[in-house]
């Protein structure tokens, strides 16, 4: 697999069809632009407040009593949903997290993200960034520290998340003898949300708006059985499931996973998988893009 990771070209000509929606793909746009690519959009998912909030916030006020040992943040997603709770009630995401709590995230985007809303974070994968790559970096005698215990040495987690969250961390934290609670922090619906509910909190940084194409379903199934697309980017599971719906047949078009959850769902639903980024960084998704149409380019040559 190349590494230019966007810089110098590598993409010259390729039109690729990300799917997201304009204030969620800046960075991943971008990066695919500068290594000569058109990026397409098509929204596919999109996120909404948790419908019983009363539940979030009983978790919360929970978290800022400093009941929890760990506070684990399993996407960027989450993260926003976090500070737009934080913001209605008056207060910084920062405020929800009293010292003493140790917070670990799935990957350097998301502690970006964390350490720029001006939370520590203590554990984040370099590695594998998913929820195995997390929870294979915990140690095994790492009991969280004092805080936490619930008085019979059990650490309390706190874990919130999707409302389609797998159940990969909450399992294997709870397999370790840990109290894991799960609470669900935002829904993640078919795109548009509603205005009414609709994840809007701007991030300090990470949510730069693309400024590409911005297609409709029927553009973008025209375009694809025209063969004027040449890959579609998935970025979880549940947008794999978005674009089965969506966008079958995808002929010749090459699938770029963001992930192996991706990746496997993608298979799963019956879908070639060209290329995983193993990081879902603007540069490792360039990088999978190059790999898989650099191979697409040789069997149509061959």
């Amino acid at each position: 697999m190349s590494s230019s990771s966007g810089r110098g070209g590598g993409l010259g000509g390729r039109r690729i069809l990300l799917t997201r929606s304009p204030d969620r793909a800046g960075a991943m746009a971008s990066a695919l632009a500068e290594a000569g690519a058109e990026p397409l959009l098509l929204p596919l998912i999109d996120f909404e407040r948790a419908s019983d909030r009363d539940e979030l916030a009983q978790a919360l006020a929970r978290l800022q009593a400093g009941e929890y040992a760990w506070l684990v943040v399993s996407s960027i997603t989450t993260v926003r949903a976090l500070k737009g709770y934080s913001f209605e009630e008056g207060l910084r995401l920062a405020d929800l997290v009293p010292e003493g709590v140790r917070v670990a995230t799935v990957g350097p985007s998301s502690r970006r993200v964390l350490e720029a809303e001006g939370l520590r974070v203590d554990l984040a994968p370099e590695g594998r960034q998913s929820a195995e790559g997390l929870l294979g970096e915990w140690a095994y005698a790492d009991d969280g520290g004092a805080a936490g215990s619930d008085g019979a040495g059990a650490v309390r987690v706190l874990l919130p998340q999707s409302d389609l969250a797998a159940s990969t961390l909450a399992d294997g934290l709870a397999a370790r003898g840990w109290a894991v609670d799960t609470v669900t922090a935002y829904r993640t619906v078919d795109y548009p949300a509603d205005p009414r509910r609709r994840l809007t909190a701007e991030l300090a940084v990470g949510t730069e708006p693309a400024g590409a194409v911005v297609l409709s379903p029927h553009e973008a199934c025209a375009q694809l059985a025209s063969g004027a697309i040449d890959a579609v980017v998935a970025a979880s599971p549940s947008a794999a499931r978005r674009i089965d719906e969506t966008l079958r047949p995808l002929g010749s078009t090459s699938l770029i996973a963001i992930g192996q959850p991706t990746a496997e769902e993608l298979r799963s639903l019956g879908h070639v998988v060209a290329a995983t980024a193993p990081k879902p960084t603007p540069a490792g998704i360039v990088d999978a893009a190059i790999h898989a149409l650099s191979q697409q380019h040789r069997k149509d040559n061959q």
